[in-house]
């Protein structure tokens, strides 16, 4: 790859997409990805979420139901962008380790399909760092040289394993959720936050040897920039 793994860096441009949910990225950032099997949060889950997720916006001053809303969350303060990003990203993840869901990820056969895929284009494409599959959901760190080809990406490995896991299972239809939870890694202390919670994400669910994979890759540590000491990034 041409291009070094950093940390988030808010003087260059990024990207806020919203779909169902909103998906950050900046070209060359680390980046905390979350995607879930469909079947993996209850729609009464879902629509709490959602409501909460509102009840911020609003409590900001923006109204969602106003067409357009998505320019002014773009115009919040840092500080409150982030804030939101953490706010939404942190109820979500919650929710995944109660394992919802008919969990096929716990078959060793078909996490492994995942796991191959990640690492498949790895130090091509992107610059992967750990992941976990978990039984009902993946969390990964990665790089991308562009912010296109991070939403690309994530939709190529869903397309693939996929087909790979349903075929395998003798069926046909949807598997993953198409959306996503993008979070831009901040600071070499939120990254190193990151790893911890990938490589504990098994115990939090309470699960067996077996029923997850973990993957640690072998990487130089994300040397801090020169501005996030006085920042006090987390």
């Amino acid at each position: 790859m041409d291009f070094q793994p950093q940390t988030f860096d808010p003087r260059e441009e990024f990207t806020v997409l919203q779909r169902r949910l909103p998906h950050w990225s900046q070209s060359g950032t680390v980046c905390f990805v979350t995607f879930r099997t469909w079947d993996s949060m209850p729609v009464q889950v879902v629509e709490r979420w959602l409501a909460e997720r509102r009840q911020w916006i609003l409590d900001h001053g923006i109204d969602p139901a106003v067409p357009g809303w998505e320019a002014h969350l773009r115009q919040l303060s840092r500080a409150d962008a982030l804030t939101f990003a953490d706010f939404v990203s942190e109820r979500w993840e919650s929710q995944l380790d109660v394992l919802h869901g008919a969990c096929v990820l716990r078959r060793p056969a078909l996490a492994e399909i995942v796991a191959k895929s990640l690492r498949h284009l790895d130090g091509d494409r992107y610059v992967l760092d750990d992941f976990v599959v978990m039984p009902n959901h993946v969390h990964l760190l990665a790089a991308f040289p562009t912010e296109e080809a991070q939403l690309a990406q994530c939709d190529s490995w869903k397309h693939y394993t996929a087909a790979q896991i349903n075929r395998a299972l003798g069926r046909r239809g949807r598997f993953w959720q198409q959306d996503g939870f993008d979070h831009l890694v901040r600071s070499v202390e939120q990254f190193e936050h990151f790893r911890r919670y990938i490589a504990d994400n098994p115990l939090r669910a309470h699960l067996q040897p077996g029923e997850f994979i973990h993957y640690r890759a072998k990487r130089t540590p994300l040397a801090p920039r020169e501005d996030e000491t006085s920042r006090g990034a987390r």
